[in-house]
């Protein structure tokens, strides 16, 4: 996970697969950042697969980010990523562009 903040904004650079030995370390990331952030952009580029457990730290991400008036957004996901999305219903419920 490579980090870039620019003023209120961190850039969180994803890489392989959000399952459940990666997704603690994000949901980590995501409390620390939710502290020190107004947005917070979660780039997917590198993303190779998201498991339910990297699903759900994005949920708890999101609704925590609603609670704290932080931008929570979603860049870069591969045709693979967003398909899990749209299946799963995610795609309605996070700022996926």
């Amino acid at each position: 996970m490579e980090e870039s903040k620019k003023k209120k904004t961190l850039t969180l650079e994803l890489s392989g697969n959000l399952d459940v030995k990666s997704a603690p370390k994000l949901e980590t990331e995501l409390i620390v950042a939710f502290d020190e952030a107004d947005k917070i952009i979660l780039d997917f580029k590198k993303v190779t697969y998201i498991s339910s457990s990297g699903l759900r730290v994005l949920l708890s991400g999101d609704k925590t980010a609603k609670e704290k008036g932080v931008k929570l957004s979603i860049i870069n996901s591969s045709s693979f990523i967003m398909q899990i999305f749209e299946v799963t219903g995610f795609s309605d419920i996070l700022d996926i562009s």
